[in-house]
């Protein structure tokens, strides 16, 4: 058993550990479903980033908790294979806003069907309670590390 004084740091540990291993987990099956469309786990996150408004490349980075060059270097791939586009930004007219063009939606839509597969097998093998419970920890891990100034990059 832990010493009282060492508990933290121990629990500290086996949640990043853990978090690692799930985040290494979800990297390999999101880049096994983006292969599928001609895409990259990081190329699929920053095209999905965009389905829903136009957002900044900026935006897109805090929305993922990564660089804003990392996601700058992969939205240039992704407007040069012409699956993404800049549009002037009204509120910015340095900052360009970054948007899916329609053969990018068609590849998202390409990876519906396994994504769905995915996430029904999930869902199966914890229930939606418990994944809703799992989704609901992890939101308030992610905001207590904003607040503890662990946020990232």
């Amino acid at each position: 058993m832990p010493s009282p004084d060492r508990a933290p740091a121990e629990l500290l540990t086996g949640t990043a550990l853990t978090v690692f291993r799930l985040n290494g987990q979800f990297l390999s099956a999101s880049e096994e479903l983006a292969r599928e469309a001609g895409l990259t786990a990081a190329r699929w996150q920053v095209l999905g980033s965009v389905t829903t408004e136009p957002l900044s490349v900026s935006a897109i980075a805090r929305g993922l908790g990564t660089s804003r060059q990392s996601v700058q270097r992969i939205a240039d791939l992704l407007v040069g294979q012409g699956l993404a586009e800049y549009r002037p930004n009204p509120a910015h007219h340095r900052a360009k806003l970054l948007a899916p063009t329609e053969e990018g939606r068609t590849a998202l839509r390409r990876i519906t069907p396994s994504h769905r597969r995915l996430a029904d097998a999930l869902l199966a093998e914890l229930g939606p309670e418990e994944a809703r419970e799992a989704l609901e920890t992890l939101h308030r891990l992610s905001a207590a590390m904003d607040r503890i100034g662990g946020a990232g990059p």
